[in-house]
């Protein structure tokens, strides 16, 4: 009989967990989740970006957990903060600060017992224009209607199409060159999880599958392009962009929200 503790490496198939697993990802997801309500009232014009990363190193220590991407890749940073055109993996450095009227991303995944609480979400840094405001809104809202297709029997495409369909009858594009993914006690496993495609297609969801869903949408065109660092993914048209994301996993009717705050917009905007 396979149990949880032997899902420790990537395979080709999708992991199927069991209340091992639940219990995990829940305690993992709540360190994740918690770091990035700590990290609110510090997400103000001039703040450095490593110092938001040294508070969330200290958080996630203190918490019982350990940092993912540190080491991960040869990262080595707590979080990826991105900012404006930055679409994700920014790197934090003590030469980059937030600025008045930036939407800036952070991720942030939590380790407990070898589980990973993977988690985005976007911040507001001062009087934010309308139309940036209205950017983080339509990203929020496309994350929930996808959240919304998630119960066994529908398939990784239905959760794809009510995220496309949402975020293009906005005049919003959604990057294809990054995807959500499996995970559990494999940082980056299967499946991959699209943020855009047609409903009815792709794997049929199945009570236990852990995954994250972390829709990235642009004001602009959808091509991407990584920058010399290896690293940073920014909008090739210079657009705004924004992301959210949270750990799920798959209920006997419906979805558990590891990464769940009060603090995230639990609700649909609209």
């Amino acid at each position: 009989m396979t149990t949880d503790s032997d899902y420790i490496t990537r395979t080709d198939r999708i992991k199927i967990h069991g209340p091992e697993g639940f219990e995990g990802m829940r305690r993992a997801g709540k360190v994740a989740a918690d770091c990035l309500d700590m990290l609110i009232p510090y997400v103000v014009p001039g703040v450095k970006t490593s110092y938001l990363d040294d508070l969330a190193r200290e958080f996630i220590f203190d918490h019982g957990a350990l940092p993912a991407c540190v080491f991960y890749r040869g990262y080595m940073h707590t979080v990826c903060i991105s900012p404006n055109h930055v679409v994700c993996h920014g790197i934090p450095s003590e030469a980059k600060t937030l600025k008045d009227g930036d939407i800036v991303n952070i991720d942030v995944t939590a380790i407990i017992d070898g589980w990973h609480g993977d988690t985005s979400r976007m911040y507001e840094v001062g009087n934010v224009n309308a139309k940036a405001r209205r950017l983080v809104d339509v990203t929020y809202e496309s994350l929930h209607l996808g959240l919304a297709q998630i119960k066994p029997g529908n398939t990784f495409g239905d959760i794809a199409h009510a995220i496309q369909k949402y975020a293009e009858a906005q005049r919003c594009s959604v990057v294809r060159d990054f995807c959500g993914h499996g995970l559990g006690q494999v940082f980056h496993d299967n499946p991959n999880v699209l943020h855009f495609g047609r409903a009815g297609t792709g794997p049929v969801l199945e009570e236990g599958m852990f995954f994250t869903v972390e829709p990235m949408i642009n004001l602009g065109r959808p091509e991407v392009k990584v920058l010399n660092d290896g690293w940073t993914a920014v909008t090739r048209d210079k657009s705004l962009t924004a992301q959210c994301e949270h750990s799920i996993g798959v209920t006997k009717d419906g979805l558990e929200i590891f990464t769940a705050s009060d603090k995230f917009r639990p609700q649909p905007v609209s």
